[in-house]
C-alpha cells in the first residue's frame, strides 16, 4: 500500500469514527453496598434504566461492596474515581445534621419521610455541599429491626450485654450504647461473617438487608423494633456534579427524584412479604415493646438538641410533619 493511499484510508476513518459529543454517551459508576435482591440493587437498577431512557448516559452499577465500603466509596467520590454511591447511616460522619435520621423513632411513617424529603431537602442538602458532595435524591434503606443469637428483644433492658454490630455513625452508637449494648461499628460486608464465626451476638437492619445479606441463615431471633428509619442518599461530589453538562445534570436529578418514588413503593412491597419469608428459615419473629424503647430514648434527643447546632429545631421541625402522615 502506498502511503497515499494509507493517508487517504486514516483520512476516512477519522471521518466515519463518532467525535466527543457527537452521539457518544458517558459511562457513569454506581456504587452500593447492596447485596442481590436488596432494596439498593432495585432501585440502583431503577435509576440506571430512567437515566439510559434519557439518552444521555449510561449508569453502570456495581453492588455488594464491590467499589468499598460506604466510607470508602465517599472517599472515592471526592476523588473523582466513582460517579455516584449510595450512602446511609455514614452521612452523619460528613455532617452532624444527617444524625437527625438516627433518632430512635422519629420517621413514623413513609408518607411522614416524603413530607420531610419534599419540604427539608435543602437542610440536608446544603449540609452536604459543605462538605464537598452533592445530594441527588432520598432514597432508602429503611425502617431497621434487631437480629440476635442470644435472645429476643422485647425491651432495652434485653440489649445488656448483647455485642451488636452497627454502621458507622456516633448517634446509632450512643443509641444502642444507652440500650445498654454493646455496639459494634462494622461495614456491611463483614456482617455476615461476624455472625457466622460469633463475633458478633446480633445486628440491626431494615428487612431487605436482613433477607439480601442472608443474616437468617446465622441468625436466631428477630426482634420488630423498628426503632431507626434511615434514608440512603444518592450522592455524588460536587466535583463531578459541576463538570456535568446542564442535560445532564437535568436527566440525573430528574430520575434521582422518580427513583425515590420507587424506592418508598418497593420497600413497603418487601416489608409486605419479608417477616414470612426469614421465619420460614427458621428465625423466632417477636414484637418488641416500641412504648419502652420511646421512654428510653429521650436522653439521646436531649443530647443531639444540645450538642448539633439547630438539632433540637430540626427535630421538631420533622416532628411537626408527622401530622396526618
Amino acid at each position: 500500500m502506498t502511503i497515499r493511499r494509507l493517508m487517504l484510508g486514516v483520512a476516512a476513518a477519522a471521518l466515519l469514527a463518532p467525535t466527543a459529543g457527537a452521539g457518544a454517551q458517558e459511562t457513569l459508576d454506581l456504587g452500593h453496598v447492596g447485596d442481590p435482591g436488596s432494596l439498593y440493587e432495585a432501585t440502583a437498577e431503577n435509576f440506571a434504566e430512567c437515566v439510559a431512557a434519557t439518552g444521555t448516559a449510561t449508569v453502570q452499577v456495581y453492588g455488594s461492596s464491590q467499589l468499598g465500603s460506604d466510607e470508602e466509596m465517599l472517599q472515592k467520590l471526592k476523588l473523582g474515581q466513582i460517579d455516584f454511591s449510595v450512602p446511609s447511616s455514614v452521612m452523619s460522619s460528613v455532617s452532624p445534621i444527617f444524625g437527625v435520621f438516627e433518632m430512635p423513632y422519629l420517621i413514623k411513617s413513609r408518607e411522614h419521610m416524603k413530607k420531610v424529603r419534599d419540604e427539608k431537602r435543602d437542610t440536608f442538602v446544603e449540609a452536604a455541599a459543605g462538605r464537598g458532595y452533592q445530594i441527588l435524591g432520598f432514597w432508602e434503606n429503611g425502617f431497621r429491626h434487631v437480629t440476635s443469637n442470644a435472645k429476643p428483644v422485647n425491651v432495652p433492658a434485653d440489649l445488656q450485654g448483647i455485642k451488636l454490630r452497627v454502621p458507622k455513625g456516633e448517634w446509632r452508637v450512643k443509641m444502642f450504647q444507652s440500650y445498654g449494648a454493646n455496639p459494634t461499628p462494622m461495614a456491611f460486608s463483614e456482617v455476615f461473617t461476624a455472625l457466622q464465626t460469633g463475633v458478633i451476638d446480633g445486628q440491626e437492619n431494615p428487612l431487605a438487608q436482613i433477607y439480601s445479606g442472608r443474616f437468617q441463615e446465622v441468625q436466631k431471633f428477630m426482634s420488630m423494633t423498628g426503632h431507626v428509619y434511615s434514608p440512603a442518599f444518592l450522592a455524588t461530589s460536587s466535583r463531578n456534579w459541576d463538570g456535568w453538562d446542564d442535560e445532564l445534570k437535568t436527566a440525573i436529578q430528574d430520575c434521582a427524584t422518580k427513583s425515590s418514588d420507587f424506592a418508598y413503593e418497593r420497600s413497603q412491597q418487601m416489608d409486605d412479604e419479608l417477616v414470612g419469608k426469614i421465619e420460614e428459615a427458621g428465625v423466632a419473629v417477636n414484637e418488641a415493646d416500641k412504648d419502652a424503647f420511646i421512654e428510653a430514648s429521650a436522653p439521646i434527643y436531649e443530647e443531639f438538641g444540645t450538642q448539633v447546632e439547630g438539632g433540637q429545631k430540626l427535630v421538631e421541625d420533622i416532628q411537626a410533619l408527622a401530622a396526618g402522615s
